[in-house]
């Protein structure tokens, strides 16, 4: 199970590659969805518009065939009584004749709902309608002579087109005759415009698809381009890290064969020599003291004193390699006895000035600080040619800062420095980095500054004195 979540664990790619593309998606996915809405929205009223246009027309086509029919009998009817059955008869005979169209003619119906005119369907003629109703529901002769006993008006509902039998939406017009209590209407049929309507809403539909569809090409392609990209990007950067870490690795090799060599080189050209100087002391001395020569003793005394000076040769390389005071005493005493150290061994003068800390640094703080002071000084006794140095190391708000100042012949420049392949300079900086601290190198003809500056967080806060812990931190 483990080993299951171990494979399913994403890795620092694949994190990455996730954070670059889900808010990508989340984007696109928003816009997508109030673009296809705003489509939407904006095509459904201006299809609404389109559509109540479109049946405005047919009402005022439906109102101008009525005025055309009612101008065919008006006078008829002006001049009947309401008994007046040949009046009634010769106004039924003239709107049964008036067709138009392929659909169109008149209807006329008594308040009673009783069909008195309907040539395209003569089966509904002298037939009571009342209570008709629609597929949907919806009443057709009981509104009709509700509008007419009002004056006149519209209503809309499904009816039977005559020519093919099909049921279609229907908008009628109708008035009323009231002296015969007629209801005298016609209707067109709309399907035409409900398809046109319905044709518009497809197109629509099919664009916002067509769009969303562009919009996910676009999509995949920037996700193909941020993988690509990040995949150029994450080779180029693993190579460069590769290229890095064996220089890392090739610099580390060579520091560790210099400090063997250095080692090697003390030991043979201080201890070694030392040592055989107290050997051939001790081998003169015995032989002197068995043939009884008084000078048996200065022998001895010369052996001694030979393996003082190893000692002391011991002590000097072991405080090189690991202080024992920067552990026992702090960073300042530390820096004391190695500039005193540098100035006794190379003549040059060196200014050491430090001020008590109220916190105190960490273990990795004072290694690096104090590894700093003994590249610096290594480097100025090789290639400065300076005749001064000045230290200075203190503890302030922000940290802690060690300042080496020289007044030799300065570095030189970039690329010659790049040339010579400046170890000692690239470990200062990656021992800084390390603390995520500052190092900062001022250099001129008249001298070289370097300011190596270590954050808060490395100063510990103070503890009693006394303790394990005021032990090792103390600085």
């Amino acid at each position: 199970m483990r080993a299951l979540l171990t494979r399913l664990r994403p890795s620092y790619g694949q994190k990455l590659f996730l954070l670059a593309t889900l808010p990508l998606l989340l984007a696109v996915a928003a816009i997508s969805w109030l673009v296809a809405n705003q489509s939407r929205q904006l095509a459904e009223r201006e299809i609404r518009a389109l559509e109540t246009q479109l049946i405005e027309a047919k009402k005022a086509e439906l109102q101008n065939y009525i005025s055309i029919a009612r101008t065919a009998f008006v006078n008829i009817y002006g001049r009947a009584a309401p008994d007046d059955e040949e009046a009634k008869l010769a106004v039924t005979q003239i709107l049964s004749s008036m067709l138009y169209g392929q659909d169109g003619y008149f209807f006329v119906f008594d308040y009673d709902g009783n069909n008195l005119v309907s040539p395209r369907q003569t089966y509904l003629i002298g037939k009571n309608w009342r209570g008709m109703t629609d597929l949907n529901g919806t009443e057709i002769i009981d509104p009709l002579i509700e509008i007419a006993r009002t004056g006149g008006g519209y209503h809309s509902f499904d009816w039977a087109k005559p020519s093919t039998l099909e049921t279609a939406r229907m908008v009628t017009y109708v008035i009323g005759l009231q002296d015969w209590q007629w209801v005298v209407g016609t209707g067109i049929f709309i399907d035409d415009v409900l398809d046109s309507v319905a044709a518009a809403r497809a197109d629509v539909e099919e664009r916002v698809q067509r769009t969303s569809f562009y919009i996910l090409i676009i999509t995949v392609a920037a996700l193909l381009l941020v993988f690509f990209s990040g995949f150029v990007i994450t080779v180029r950067e693993r190579r460069l890290a590769d290229a890095k870490l064996k220089a890392l690795t090739q610099r580390v090799f060579d520091a560790q064969e210099e400090e063997r060599g250095r080692v090697a080189r003390e030991l043979h050209d201080g201890i070694s020599q030392l040592l055989v100087g107290v050997r051939y002391a001790l081998d003169s001395a015995r032989r002197r003291l068995k043939s009884g020569d008084a000078r048996g003793l200065e022998s001895l005394d010369k052996g001694i004193d030979h393996l003082s000076g190893a000692i002391q040769e011991v002590r000097r390389i072991s405080r090189d390699l690991r202080p024992g005071v920067l552990d026992d005493l702090g960073l300042g005493p530390a820096l004391k006895a190695l500039t005193d150290d540098f100035s006794t061994r190379t003549g040059i003068s060196v200014d050491f000035n430090t001020v008590v800390f109220r916190n105190r640094l960490d273990q990795d703080a004072k290694i690096a600080l104090y590894r700093i002071a003994q590249e610096a000084l290594t480097n100025i006794e090789r290639h400065a040619g300076a005749t001064a140095v000045t230290m200075d190391v203190r503890g302030h708000k922000k940290g802690a800062t060690l300042r080496i100042a020289d007044n030799g012949c300065g570095l030189p420049q970039e690329s010659e420095r790049a040339s010579l392949g400046g170890l000692g300079l690239r470990n200062m900086q990656e021992r800084v980095e390390q603390l995520e601290g500052t190092l900062r190198i001022f250099s001129s003809r008249s001298g070289t500054v370097i300011v190596a500056e270590v954050p808060l967080s490395h100063i510990l806060t103070p503890q009693t004195e006394g303790s394990d812990n005021t032990r090792k931190a103390r600085a």
